[in-house]
């Protein structure tokens, strides 16, 4: 699991001047426009912290746009930021493992169709296989983005949910590879007006390395959903 412990949250925002009254803006560098961001995002929101943003189009299209910035270095007043764990947002390994048989819960896979489908590789990573859960739906997280790295609108999001019969009034469950890229699959559910879908934080990694072979589907390895 990659979410760090709630003091270790708690003690990290608040070195950074963020208290549980501050609006945090989340944004980064990637050329998408928009990579990790949905993650750091969701991390506040995980652990209680509602009044988190992403910037639309990232740093790259503030630049583009002719935004201020500046590379002098930040000194923020440390904040105190007190942490609470909002358990319904994650998920874990025996939870997921469970919904196999109960399917409570519908389960969307944000990596790439090739990764998913187990036809190509997982990027540097060495001794862990591609496929995906038995049961879940791909939804590449790369989709909900325009090429100028903006987020596509609400109406397209919700007709993508639609066509890959994802219910947005059912409960949700979002994985990738390591619970990073999972969290566009959160944020595009929350502009659609769902605010509360889970992420298995452990994704195919933790699943590939515990879960009974019968549980994991690869093309690449000639099995079938």
């Amino acid at each position: 699991m990659m979410l760090p412990s709630k003091a270790g949250f708690a003690d990290y925002v608040g070195s950074l001047g963020i208290s549980n009254d501050t609006h945090v803006v989340v944004y980064d560098g990637d050329n998408l426009g928009c990579f990790y961001a949905p993650r750091v995002w969701w991390m506040f929101r995980v652990f209680g912290h509602r009044t988190v943003s992403v910037l639309n189009g990232g740093f790259r299209n503030w630049l583009k746009e002719g935004h201020p910035v500046t590379s002098e270095p930040s000194r923020p007043e440390p904040a105190v930021f007190k942490a609470t764990l909002d358990r319904s947002l994650l998920k874990t390994y025996e939870q997921v493992l469970e919904n196999l048989e109960s399917k409570r819960f519908q389960l969307v896979d944000s990596r790439a169709q090739g990764r998913y489908l187990g036809t190509q590789p997982e990027p540097d990573a060495v001794g862990l296989d591609s496929g995906h859960i038995r049961g879940s739906v791909n939804m590449p997280f790369m989709d909900f983005l325009m090429e100028d790295g903006f987020e596509k609108s609400p109406e397209e999001l919700r007709a993508m949910f639609e066509a890959k019969k994802v219910d947005l009034a059912k409960p949700i469950i979002a994985t990738c590879r390591k619970g990073v890229t999972a969290c566009h699959i959160a944020l595009a559910a929350y502009l659609c007006g769902k605010p509360d879908v889970a992420i298995y934080d452990g994704s195919w990694f933790e699943w590939f390395h515990r879960a009974p072979p019968e549980t994991r589907v690869s093309q690449g390895k000639g099995g079938k959903e």
